[in-house]
């Protein structure tokens, strides 16, 4: 019997500076704190809840470093003006922007080095040009 998943519960992430953090996704990507601990916080975005948790891993514990991008969505009509804050913050943009498919994206590293997009369109758009 397979599991049926429901979509995305939550991201994890491991941080260097929790405060330097918080301060990224909340005051430049528009996070809600929903919770701020000594060494994490809780954040979200629509239906997406962020976990930040500052410090290295636990001796014994494994850590997955196999995660590639995260992607938001932001609104079409307000991508260049999300472009602009990035650069406005001299956050380093790694790729773009560039068109991917009928949607358009900004790469780019959060405090941390954690690569992020921006994106603009949804997976039905981006699979009605692939055929």
């Amino acid at each position: 019997m397979a599991i049926r998943t429901r979509g995305l519960n939550h991201l994890t992430v491991r941080v260097s500076h929790l405060e330097q953090s918080v301060r990224f996704y909340e005051q430049l990507l528009g996070f809600y704190v929903r919770h701020r601990g000594e060494h994490d916080a809780y954040l979200e975005s629509g239906p997406l809840w962020l976990a930040l948790i500052e410090g290295d891993v636990p001796l014994g514990e494994t850590q997955s470093r196999h995660v590639d991008h995260i992607a938001l969505t932001v609104a079409a009509g307000e991508f260049d003006d999300a472009v602009e804050a990035l650069h406005a913050a001299n956050v380093t943009i790694v790729a773009g922007p560039i068109t991917r498919g009928v949607g358009r994206s900004v790469y780019f590293l959060d405090p941390d080095g954690l690569q992020l997009e921006l994106h603009t369109s949804t997976l039905d758009a981006r699979m009605s040009v692939w055929s």
